[in-house]
């Protein structure tokens, strides 16, 4: 990561304003919630790397801190739409600068457009109605995260790879619609969902892994954006000096993720994408035993 790239001076001065303006005993509110701001870079990274969000580092920290489900959601929303935006940028940076030379990634723009109407629609379901999440929605997201991250990794070292396609299909594109749907309810209950959920299918039907991921990262992004009327304002509940540090500090992990991801080659990619998402399931698991 450069200092040159034109996200990281906002951020610094972002910090800096946000410190000052908002938190009238700064030097006493850094030195207990400065520790947030590495937690931002950390889940940045991670979620901006495999477009699987970053509610999975984010709400186990903040459940351990006493936080309420809603304040540990409302934040954890607060937080991805400094960190995923900034990655969403990054990689929609590198998509145009390159994109003569990347011919596996002419359902970059469809992939992200289909899929953020139907992961919008579906947080909406949610907050239009009121839908509670039920009782056992967290353990039955872990197993499922656990189901992918196998599947993910059985095709990385037991199945020969193949030709990735280029194009959307038809038949993919219904799928996307529906698995961005239920990513969107997913998401609006635990602050996770759609990226992960896009992602594996992506890679697992062999659409290019890295462009998977972008567009992963660039649906989650909008999807919390869309989610900020409803924890910034009308059921505002985020803790905002956490938000404060933990949010200029997603902002780097963004940038520094693509760079990362650059360094990897798609079956190490894959990999990692895999054993992140088995991860997400086994921390869910306590509560489900």
């Amino acid at each position: 990561m450069s200092l040159g790239h034109p996200l990281v001076l906002p951020a610094l001065l972002l910090t800096a304003i946000l410190v000052v303006w908002l938190v009238p005993s700064a030097l006493g509110i850094i030195s207990d919630y400065s520790a947030f701001f590495l937690l931002g870079i950390t889940g940045a990274i991670f979620a901006n790397s495999t477009g699987a969000g970053g509610g999975v580092v984010f709400i186990p920290i903040f459940n351990q801190l006493g936080f309420s489900e809603a304040q540990s959601v409302a934040t954890s929303f607060g937080i991805q739409c400094f960190g995923m935006t900034a990655g969403a940028i990054t990689w929609s940076l590198h998509y145009r600068r390159e994109k003569t030379d990347l011919h596996l990634w002419q359902s970059f723009a469809p992939i992200i457009a289909l899929s953020t109407v139907g992961s919008i629609m579906g947080i909406w379901t949610v907050y239009g109605a009121d839908l509670n999440a039920p009782a056992a929605v967290h353990e039955v997201f872990s197993l499922f995260s656990i189901v992918l991250g196998l599947g993910i990794l059985t095709t990385v070292y037991l199945l020969k790879p193949g030709r990735e396609l280029s194009h959307l299909l038809p038949l993919d594109a219904i799928a996307l619609a529906v698995i961005a749907y239920t990513g969107g309810i997913f998401t609006a209950w635990l602050s996770v969902g759609v990226g992960e959920m896009m992602a594996f299918y992506l890679i697992l039907r062999r659409y290019d892994v890295m462009m998977a991921v972008a567009a992963a990262v660039v649906v989650t992004a909008l999807t919390v954006w869309a989610a900020a009327p409803e924890h910034f304002w009308l059921n505002p509940n985020a803790y905002w000096q956490v938000l404060v540090f933990a949010g200029p500090g997603a902002v780097i992990g963004g940038i520094v993720a693509r760079s990362l991801v650059g360094l990897l080659s798609a079956r190490r990619l894959k990999a990692f994408f895999g054993f992140w998402v088995l991860i997400i399931g086994l921390a869910g698991l306590p509560s489900f035993f």
